[in-house]
């Protein structure tokens, strides 16, 4: 299935039906009065997301969506039947945004949540609705409410706790290939990885958490270079990002240093809270350095690189050094999750008793 996390799309609620106009006509019933009904209201569209899916493509191709406005009242006192809403699937962690000024309107982060994007409108009164001692034969009737009309853009920021930010081939699906049930694409040239992929990594019973990898960046990405630096939505939920360097490039000529370097510029560039998340250094590809050589290699990179925080030294393709960092991200991420969770209430029944 092609990944897209992109669309527009045009909404329409369903218009309100007419009140109507009737008198009762029968046998003996000289006086009958009034008895127009009211117009049914117009059909609501909703969005719901659905857990199943994982990409916008559906709206690509389908940008008009309409649901069916309410029936006319009629005589006999009968209301017209309200219009049938319709319900728009979108994958977890859609926004909703205006087309035209890019406000956000809905954001939907919870698997079954449903909200309505578009509301019906209402119908209009029949004749019955306006007869009265002083007017016992009306006439009057109303039209209508038309429905809301919307155009919207919606975009995808997959959820995942953890992201993986780097160069081109600096195994960043090797990784995820590693220690996930993901299975991308994986290749010895550039660009591999053309949309993000995510895995579910299992520590333990009822222990997981969710790896997002996204395509490679490169130097010039915000100005368009490579695949640009769209992609980065992807990684504005995590709670961690995993800044990953390949430490044995096979250009002799290319300074990691410089690369990563030009990563971190990047992402400050797109996002500045982004940038401020909390990040951790991971050096790759060390089954391609002489185990002699690794120390020095690791204590000269993270020198030139001024780099302050965590760093791990792994070997994505042989998995060495791959459970130790999987362990320290998910007591990093239960951390969180723990400090964010709210405190539950005291069970008032063994509250200690007042005197």
């Amino acid at each position: 299935m092609k990944f897209v996390d992109e669309a527009f799309i045009d909404i329409a609620a369903g218009d309100g039906g007419n009140g109507c106009v009737s008198f009762r006509h029968e046998k003996y019933k000289e006086f009958g009065g009034p008895n127009g009904g009211d117009g049914g209201r117009g059909g609501h569209v909703f969005a719901v997301a659905d857990p199943n899916l994982n990409t916008l493509v559906d709206f690509r191709y389908s940008r008009r969506h309409e649901a069916k406005r309410g029936q006319h009242g009629m005589g006999s006192d009968m209301f017209g039947a309200a219009g049938d809403d319709i319900t728009l699937k979108v994958p977890v962690g859609t926004l909703i945004n205006d087309a035209e000024t890019g406000e956000t309107l809905y954001e939907l982060l919870m698997p079954g949540e449903k909200i309505m994007i578009a509301k019906g409108g209402d119908g209009g009164f029949g004749n019955m609705r306006f007869k009265s001692a002083i007017n016992r034969a009306p006439r009057q009737k109303t039209p209508g409410w038309p429905g809301e009309k919307k155009s919207l853009k919606l975009e995808l920021k997959v959820l995942a706790d953890v992201g993986l930010l780097g160069m081109p081939n600096a195994g960043k699906s090797t990784f995820i290939a590693a220690v996930s049930n993901a299975r991308p694409k994986i290749a010895d040239y550039p660009f591999t990885t053309l949309h993000p992929n995510l895995g579910v990594v299992r520590v333990g019973p009822e222990q997981s958490f969710v790896v997002a990898d996204i395509p490679g960046l490169i130097e010039g990405a915000s100005e368009g270079a490579g695949l640009g630096h769209q992609f980065l939505r992807h990684l504005q939920r995590t709670r961690l990002l995993l800044h990953m360097v390949d430490i044995a490039p096979f250009d002799e000529g290319v300074d990691p240093v410089a690369q990563a370097k030009a990563i971190v510029a990047e992402l400050k560039k797109y996002d500045k809270a982004l940038y401020d998340k909390p990040r951790w250094l991971v050096l790759n590809k060390l089954d391609m350095v002489p185990v002699e050589e690794r120390a020095a290699r690791v204590k000269d990179f993270v020198k030139r690189f001024k780099w302050k925080g965590p760093v791990f030294e792994i070997s994505a393709l042989t998995r060495e050094g791959c459970e130790p960092l999987v362990q320290a991200i998910y007591r990093h991420i239960r951390t969180e999750q723990d400090a964010a969770a709210p405190e539950a209430a005291p069970d008032p029944r063994f509250a200690p008793e007042q005197e």
